[in-house]
């Protein structure tokens, strides 16, 4: 057993990985957790990640998207809607033809020629979706609810029949009557067919702590494996969707770097450290190549992340302030998580880059003058420092070796 198993084990708060809060795994804290034995990913970058407004892939960027997935040890890949487009059903035969280790789903409406063109595709498993709150399905759709009901028994029967894992989903069901959901449910259950129920909240409209009674009431009538779909729309994605896991979700649906319709989707990268640091539930996935994987997805989606995003932002580990750059000098070779809680290299980020800018301190000065091979007696640091602050304030940014080394230069001559 290696070092980092064995601390896993007696102080899963701290490895050679990363260092949280010992107050997360106390009994107190965890009495009421009734996670899952095995947490999956089901990846819906492709189909609901590509929904994002001005984001289009291609049938190429689809499959390296798949493989890339795949290789990190994503479970699940949704391919996107066959039904969408005649490029779309390309991409998804192709990925299929590739025999990758992750499980191949694809999502349909509840419409039988969609079920049975996704059977065509040679897909593992589908996604079907029905909107389940009655404002939606009058308003939105102008169906009678009857319809929605008949759709769903219609569709998922014919998944049965084609013989496909099927996921049943219900949309916007977080702002329905909880029994009508339910009724629907049993309904879709008992006369056509499902393997496993989605909790969706379509809108991002959950409280962290609705999301914990959603779950439980869901399981309090339905046997069936559950899956969790939240949006985060007042960026409570990562939170309510690990609610749902402690109190027994199975399944989480999660996109890479978040992209998605309007605000987005359950971020992959935040919401498995969170799973794996604070509660102690591995995923299994490679995390040293979370890193590229989001780089692959903002090249090929146009899109990119703030550069503090956790984990992944191009900043997430940079510092500036002279104060954090103490400690960094101070305990980073030896002790990393002290000043990161968790460890660069866990995630496959960049070494940690130290800044020269308004905020900086003595210490700056010190590891750039290393770094450039500058000799600096102590009144000429305190001078260096004084002029650098001032440029950095007047600039608006940080400054470049080639502007300290001129300051250098001025200082002493």
């Amino acid at each position: 057993m290696n070092n980092t198993t064995q601390s896993k084990k007696t102080h899963p708060w701290k490895t050679a990985n990363w260092h949280v809060s010992p107050w997360n795994y106390l009994e107190e804290v965890t009495k009421d957790f009734t996670p899952p034995k095995q947490v999956k990913i089901h990846d819906i970058t492709l189909r609901d990640g590509e929904q994002q407004a001005k984001i289009i892939f291609t049938k190429d960027d689809k499959i390296r998207i798949a493989e890339k997935l795949s290789e990190i040890g994503v479970h699940r890949i949704e391919t996107g809607m066959p039904a969408v487009s005649p490029n779309d059903e390309a991409a998804i035969r192709e990925i299929v033809k590739r025999n990758l280790p992750s499980e191949i789903f694809c999502f349909c409406r509840c419409m039988v020629p969609d079920v049975k063109l996704a059977a065509d595709c040679g897909v593992d498993g589908i996604v079907i979706e029905i909107p389940s709150s009655k404002h939606l399905i009058e308003q939105g759709y102008k169906w009678p609810l009857e319809k929605a009901i008949d759709l769903s028994i219609k569709a998922t029967a014919a998944a049965k029949e084609e013989g496909l894992y099927t996921v049943f989903f219900t949309i916007d069901a977080t702002r329905s009557d909880m029994n009508w959901l339910l009724d629907l449910v049993d309904r879709v259950a008992t006369e056509g067919h499902m393997d496993a129920f989605t909790l969706v909240d379509t809108f991002g409209v959950l409280s962290p702590q609705a999301a914990t009674y959603f779950t439980k009431k869901v399981k309090e009538r339905i046997t069936k494996p559950i899956e969790i779909h939240f949006h985060p729309d007042f960026g409570l994605g990562v939170a309510n969707t690990i609610n749902a896991v402690l109190a027994g979700g199975e399944v989480i649906h999660t996109t890479v770097t978040g992209i998605g319709e309007r605000a987005g989707n359950t971020p992959m990268e935040e919401t498995v450290l969170a799973l794996l640091t604070l509660y102690g539930i591995d995923t299994g996935i490679d995390y040293s190549k979370l890193n590229e994987t989001a780089k692959l997805i903002q090249e090929l989606s146009g899109t990119q992340v703030p550069g503090n995003r956790p984990f992944i932002g191009d900043d997430a580990y940079t510092i500036e302030s002279g104060i954090v750059t103490g400690w960094f000098k101070n305990v980073f070779d030896n002790n990393p998580t002290t000043v990161f809680p968790v460890h660069p290299d866990f995630v496959g980020h960049a070494t940690p880059q130290i800044l020269m800018g308004k905020k900086s301190g003595l210490d700056n000065i010190a590891i750039w003058s290393k770094k450039l091979n500058i000799d600096l007696n102590d009144d000429e640091a305190m001078a260096v420092l004084k002029e650098v602050k001032l440029q950095s304030h007047n600039l608006k940014r940080v400054l470049t070796e080639d502007e300290f080394r001129e300051i250098v230069e001025t200082v002493r001559g």
